[in-house]
């Protein structure tokens, strides 16, 4: 009984810090950024590696000096959970890339929380050679989370739009409208060749857009399994995968970016606003990784747990949302129907998961 309710603590834990992630970093993106609309991509994966480097390094380095845990270090334990650390700051980027290639949130969410469960229980199934235990009942409950997940982030309310102010026309302003068509159309006649490159740009700019989503329903949806890994040969230890998960964060998103801003540079500066709320969106990000080990320390599976932390992160990232925008008002029927199924789903997937050996 105390293992299932610190097994449902931690998976809560990391749904929250999670579902905060998200638009916490985002908003570090643009208050780093020193041209307006154009959110920095480099500093805020830098402020969410020294976070992961005080919670992911100092933290247990400071715990297993002061008061130990039972496991203990192995080459293999190593390997596996740097490569999960690797996984989950490669995971971070492609979100950040994507929304610096155009996408929105609006359905780059969706398509990563939707494909890194079935990513993550594949990738598990099959290390594990568990295939004969998996059910139509859980696979049914897996469609359900991942199903209900997409519709609450795209039936979510995104605020509406300010109508048009009716204004009287004048013959004034009658005559600079129609100076205005005039010199409108010889500027169209003119761009052709700048809309043949604006058309280009936006054609490759798509294409880098799926390969940063694609980036990250990949390596989150391989964390979970590959850190599992990591953890059950350090004999179910708690803070070492954490250290090196934090380890493999600093090297990736602290080490590696500032040698790219000396080269290179970009549009953005160590701000106030934007440093603090990218600081918390790594806070939250390492805290959802210990709550990830926790619950797998606690006898969760990846194959039940990360698909219910991918179905209700997105869940509680749109709830911040309509709650900081005061949209309660405006939440269509959907929404509310997506969020039954995310729980529907996943009751299902954590009744009906099997267990296998210990």
């Amino acid at each position: 009984m105390r293992n299932t309710l610190l097994l449902m603590a931690a998976i809560a834990l990391t749904v929250l810090c999670w579902g905060l992630y998200g638009p916490t970093l985002q908003a570090g993106q643009f208050g780093m950024s020193t041209v307006a609309g154009v959110p920095a991509r480099l500093r805020p994966f830098v402020c969410v590696g020294l976070a992961y480097f005080l919670i992911g390094v100092i933290v247990p380095l400071l715990w297993l000096y002061l008061r130990g845990e039972k496991g203990e270090w192995t080459l293999m334990g190593i390997s596996w959970s740097l490569a999960g650390g690797a996984l989950g700051a490669l995971g971070a980027f492609g979100i950040i890339l994507a929304f610096t290639f155009g996408g929105a949130p609006i359905y780059v969410m969706p398509l990563v929380f939707g494909g890194a469960p079935v990513v993550n229980a594949f990738l598990t199934i099959y290390i594990a050679g568990r295939m004969k235990e998996i059910g139509p009942m859980f696979l049914a409950g897996l469609i359900i989370v991942i199903l209900g997940a997409v519709v609450v982030l795209v039936s979510a309310p995104h605020g509406k739009p300010h109508p048009p102010t009716a204004e009287k026309p004048t013959e004034a302003t009658a005559t600079k409208a129609d100076e205005a068509s005039v010199a409108d159309g010889k500027e169209k006649v003119d761009a052709n060749p700048t809309l043949v490159q604006s058309a280009s740009s936006a054609v490759w700019s798509w294409i880098l857009r799926v390969l940063a989503i694609a980036l990250a329903i990949g390596s989150w949806g391989a964390y979970g399994p590959v850190l599992h890994k990591g953890q059950a040969a350090m004999h179910h230890s708690r803070m070492r995968p954490l250290l090196c998960v934090g380890v493999a964060y600093f090297v990736i998103a602290v080490i590696l970016p500032h040698f790219f801003l000396a080269e290179m540079g970009e549009a953005s500066s160590y701000l106030k606003f934007g440093t603090l709320w990218s600081l918390l969106g790594g806070t939250l990000g390492a805290l959802g990784a210990l709550g990830i080990i926790l619950a797998f320390n606690s006898g969760g599976k990846p194959v039940f747990v990360m698909p219910l932390v991918f179905g209700g992160a997105p869940v509680i990232n749109t709830l911040a949302t309509i709650a900081s925008k005061n949209q309660w008002d405006h939440v269509p029927p959907f929404f509310w129907a997506g969020l039954i199924l995310v729980i529907a789903g996943a009751a299902m997937v954590l009744v009906l998961a099997p267990r296998g050996g210990s």
